[in-house]
């Protein structure tokens, strides 16, 4: 049986892959898949790349496309989900700041440089026409849990994260949401290392084919709102909505994607060169 370890945020978005492990989907195609969470997110999953600590990853477009540009030896084998993220941005509760552009030159709480909430605060920053280099200052959180402890601490101004899941922080009073940004792209990608590939190509191709079997059909799963509401602790009108807004892929990223996430990041003075897709992309289909 071949062992392959794959890592994730433990947010909604990768229930497709509890349910595929529960129901032992991996296991019936001899494949040993083992789960590990990542709250840090992007930037936590992407060094578990490097320091080979996980084999694949589903991992934020941006992020992972910037990581190997900086050498990450990893290659994207499948979109996962092809609708944008929905970033909220937050402030504490009782913060004097009311809109965006009150956050003009203060610090943006992010989970680690290279980060989601690192990058997306750049693409805030742009869509506002801000100085990249004189408005935007950065604090280290480490994660949701740290954002939610140290916000409220004055530990940075402004929290970027993904809105559905910290809407049960914005309903309880530690959060207030004073605006949202999507990315101009799909949301999250399938990544892995490419040693694991050359290694390993064919238990890949099945692991995709299983997961994109269960995504196909995810949203008709009977009570799956219900699931998802009491297990990430959402309301169910938020989770229907979030549904809604969010579409699952079985596909491979196309080039013009990729180099729409490349010029982007180009113009942002978060890379300084652009890759050929062959660099970034390993379709497994």
């Amino acid at each position: 049986m071949k062992k392959i370890l794959i890592g994730g945020v433990p947010e909604h978005f990768n229930l497709p892959w509890y349910i595929g492990l529960k129901d032992k989907k991996f296991q019936e195609k001899d494949i040993n898949l083992r789960w590990k969470d990542f709250p840090g997110g992007t930037g936590e999953m992407a060094q578990a790349l490097r320091d080979k600590e996980i084999d694949m990853a589903v991992i934020l477009t941006e992020g992972i496309v910037r990581d190997i540009i900086n050498g990450n030896p990893s290659s994207i084998v499948q979109v996962f989900v092809e609708s944008p993220l929905l970033w909220g941005i937050h402030v504490a509760a009782d913060s004097q700041y009311q809109s965006i552009p009150d956050l003009k030159g203060t610090a943006a709480a992010i989970s680690r440089y290279g980060s989601g909430s690192h990058l997306m605060a750049f693409v805030n920053a742009e869509n506002h026409d801000w100085n990249l280099q004189e408005d935007l200052l950065f604090k280290e959180i480490k994660d949701l849990e740290g954002a939610l402890e140290g916000l409220p601490k004055g530990i940075g101004d402004y929290f970027m994260w993904e809105k559905f899941m910290t809407k049960p922080y914005v309903d309880d009073g530690t959060f207030r949401l004073i605006g949202e940004s999507p990315t101009p792209w799909p949301s999250f990608v399938v990544v892995a290392r490419n040693e694991v590939i050359k290694e390993n190509e064919e238990t890949i191709k099945t692991i995709l084919e299983v997961i994109n079997e269960i995504t196909r059909n995810f949203k008709n799963i009977p009570g799956i709102a219900e699931l998802i509401a009491k297990r990430y602790g959402q309301e169910l009108p938020d989770v229907r909505e979030w549904l809604e807004l969010t579409h699952w892929s079985q596909r491979p990223m196309k080039e013009e994607v990729l180099e729409k996430v490349q010029d982007e990041l180009l113009k942002l003075e978060l890379i300084d060169r652009k890759l050929l897709s062959n660099k970034l992309l390993h379709p497994i289909t």
